[in-house]
């Protein structure tokens, strides 16, 4: 009866979840996706594959970046929604396998209005989230919202993972203005929206009638007003040298007047500072007062976006290798908690078990290599030697017969 339980509830679940986008990649993939031409000839072509380690070699396929060096851009379209009064949540996978140096590994989120052909980094988007590598500066995770015509960036530092590996990232927002990005099913951020985000003008201003007054004092410290420079303070910080003396065949007319170089002056103190006292009439820090700012005004639904009907991957890259898989769009945390456990993590062992293997493989055959170059020095040195001592054999013999002559 427990189990019967367990099912029932857990089909319920399923049930429940509206799942408006789901893409794992199959051999009909480029019939539901349509590619950009915008960049010509320097845009990139996506292709399918499980790539060089993987868990599954058909359930892992998704589209990987293949030229070096392009931009990649496509994007599928599906009914569009609105998620007024419901979560949303954008999650999919990406495999940096090609151990990436410098490209995005992000997805963007459009309205229906979004020409697909023309997709290019300016086309307007709701939404963007993913990773996005650069060198060792920049490992991070983009959460980006399209509010009143202005991209907004999180004010928040989301370290990516940069491994060679599948990772599993989801943004799930909420209908009470939060959120929360996870990586791998783990959260890693989290909060409101109006606080991490600039959807809002400040609550608060300085006010702009407040100045510091004229005799406010906030150096807690100032000169000693009885304190005097000593008369013989005064040094020059360089001398002439007096041990130097004038050479010899020093010619005044020829060479000018001769003057001894300069050296420091140990007599030289630097430059005269009063000593600091504490300022007896030191009041603080001034802090400009604030007032509640005029313009502000609240929004309870920054969370929504009145069309969602695409989603793409719009991505310069270096060095191409990345994988793009498990793409799901649904208004259920849960559902896409489940769904990630149902790709990345059944798939995750087996790719990293494959990548080891294949790194040993790799370990051995060089290794193996060193050897028989090895090998191949030591070979050539015992030929080298071997003619050193035939020559040695052969002079000897030519002092031997002309010693018998």
């Amino acid at each position: 009866m427990k189990l019967l339980l367990l099912t029932i509830v857990g089909f319920t679940a399923l049930v429940n979840a509206d799942v408006y986008f789901k893409e794992e990649f199959d051999d009909s993939w480029e019939q539901r996706w349509v590619h950009s031409s915008h960049k010509g000839s320097e845009q990139g072509k996506f292709v399918l594959t499980a790539g060089k380690f993987y868990g599954d070699p058909e359930k892992d396929k998704g589209i990987q970046t293949s030229q070096d060096a392009r931009f990649y851009a496509s994007s599928a379209k599906f009914d569009g929604f609105n998620n007024e009064g419901k979560t949303l949540v954008i999650q999919f996978t990406v495999k940096h396998e090609q151990n990436i140096d410098c490209g995005g590994g992000y997805a963007k989120v459009y309205d229906c209005s979004v020409d697909q052909s023309d997709l290019h980094g300016e086309t307007p988007y709701k939404i963007m989230f993913g990773p996005d590598i650069c060198g060792p500066g920049t490992k991070k995770v983009h959460v980006i919202f399209t509010y009143k015509d202005k991209n907004l960036l999180i004010k928040k530092d989301i370290r990516c993972k940069d491994d060679e590996f599948t990772h599993l990232y989801t943004l799930v927002i909420k209908p009470d203005n939060t959120y929360i990005v996870k990586i791998d099913n783990e959260k890693v951020e989290g909060g409101e929206l109006e606080a991490d985000w600039d959807f809002l003008p400040a609550k608060m201003i300085k006010d702009p009638e407040a100045k510091k007054p004229d005799d406010w004092e906030d150096n807690p410290k100032v000169d000693d007003p009885e304190d005097k420079k000593a008369e013989d303070w005064d040094k020059p910080q360089y001398i002439a040298d007096p041990d130097a003396k004038k050479p010899e065949d020093w010619d005044d007319e020829m060479d000018g007047e001769w003057e001894p170089p300069q050296i420091e002056n140990p007599e030289y103190k630097g430059e005269w500072k009063p000593k600091q006292i504490d300022n007896p009439n030191y009041k603080g820090p001034w802090v400009h007062p604030e007032i509640p700012n005029p313009e502000y005004y609240t929004d309870d639904k920054l969370y929504k976006f009145d069309e969602i009907c695409a989603i793409g991957f719009d991505v310069w890259q270096v060095k191409s290798g990345t994988i793009f898989d498990n793409i799901l769009i649904t208004d259920d945390e849960d559902h896409a908690k489940q769904v990630g456990e149902e790709t990345w993590a059944v798939t995750k062992a087996g790719e990293k078990k494959m990548k080891d293997e294949q790194d040993e493989e790799e370990r051995k055959k060089r290794e193996e290599k060193e050897k028989e170059s090895k090998d191949k020095e030591e070979e050539d040195d015992d030929e080298e030697d071997e003619e050193d001592n035939e020559i040695k054999d052969k002079d000897k013999d030519d002092e031997e017969k002309h010693d018998e002559l």
